[in-house]
């Protein structure tokens, strides 16, 4: 087994780049899921060796809507009333702010095939000490739309996934947009706990 970039040749921990690129997809088809599961061997998909991990998201989904949802499911966990969901978006003239518990996390906004033409959302989802043995917090930010439609959003939803297992896998998907279009990009960070003094 290679010894990770923060091992130097001597054996002796370095204080390198705290965000390591684990993951990316950049999808030249539709999808209906993107799925990152940890390798457990040690290299950088080895999600057990982060403090935190980071999710940017840039999509559009292919149901015809201006506007829906982007869903987070952890260790494929679908049990009911699992999450714990706190959402809080505006749209310049009205606001809106809610909590429910349900089967998957809310992520935040996100284009639907009537927005206009090549409207994408973004997103930025940080998932907090993946591996101890406590709830998960949540807390992503995003927006989505342009000023001409009715439903554009800045978002900020924060949650907790009420088990205490570490994370090795994550799944995103639309709750009601269909598919991601081609050309949506999602990107994995590991986020390493400093090491040295």
């Amino acid at each position: 087994m290679a010894d990770p970039a923060y091992i130097d040749s001597d054996g002796v921990l370095t204080d390198g780049e705290a965000w390591v690129g684990i993951a990316h997809a950049s999808l030249s088809l539709p999808a209906a899921t993107v799925t990152w599961t940890s390798t457990n061997d040690g290299q950088t998909g080895d999600f057990s060796q982060y403090m935190d991990l980071v999710i940017v998201s840039y999509m559009r989904g292919t149901t015809a809507s201006v506007n829906g949802n982007l869903t987070l499911h952890l260790n494929n966990d679908s049990t009911a009333n699992i999450y714990s969901n706190q959402v809080f978006r505006g749209d310049g003239t009205n606001d809106y702010a809610n909590s429910f518990s349900s089967a998957y996390f809310d992520v935040g906004e996100m284009a639907g095939g009537s927005a206009t033409t090549n409207v994408f959302g973004a997103n930025v989802c940080h998932l907090f000490d993946v591996n101890s043995g406590k709830y998960k917090s949540i807390l992503a930010q995003g927006g989505s739309g342009d000023h001409t439609d009715t439903n554009s959003y800045v978002t900020l939803y924060t949650g907790t996934w009420k088990s205490q297992a570490a994370i090795t896998e994550i799944d995103l998907t639309s709750r009601n947009l269909g598919n991601f279009v081609a050309g949506s990009v999602f990107d994995l960070f590991g986020i390493l706990p400093r090491m040295v003094a």
